[in-house]
């Protein structure tokens, strides 16, 4: 269970450093805070945190396609940044799913 949580903490690290590139500041604490509400034992608390990690593959999404726009206006390669950002909001989506196991669920009544 361990390992899940710290995964999912390196989600939202990462999150939180492109709302920090992006000098949003409420969305960066929200994200920096998501892993410690796995202290509260309610199975309320797990949905948030997978509905907030659903949320964050779409905002990695969303940035994908600005990117994507603004490369191909500028006529510059996007492949490689499209890979990438596919890569992390799969993980992003990946830390949510690891939540739904037995072991975890087990622990939130």
């Amino acid at each position: 269970m361990k390992l899940r949580i710290t995964l999912l903490a390196l989600s939202a690290i990462l999150l939180a450093a492109h709302f920090l590139r992006a000098s949003t500041p409420i969305p960066l604490l929200i994200c920096l805070a998501a892993p410690f509400l796995l202290v509260i034992k309610k199975r309320w608390i797990l949905r948030t945190i997978q509905a907030l990690t659903g949320l964050g593959a779409a905002i990695w999404l969303f940035t994908l396609s600005d990117i994507v726009q603004q490369r191909v206006f500028e006529g510059r390669s996007w492949t490689v940044s499209a890979i990438i950002l596919c890569v992390v909001a799969g993980y992003t989506l990946l830390t949510g799913w690891l939540l739904e196991s037995p072991i975890v669920k087990e622990k939130y009544p």
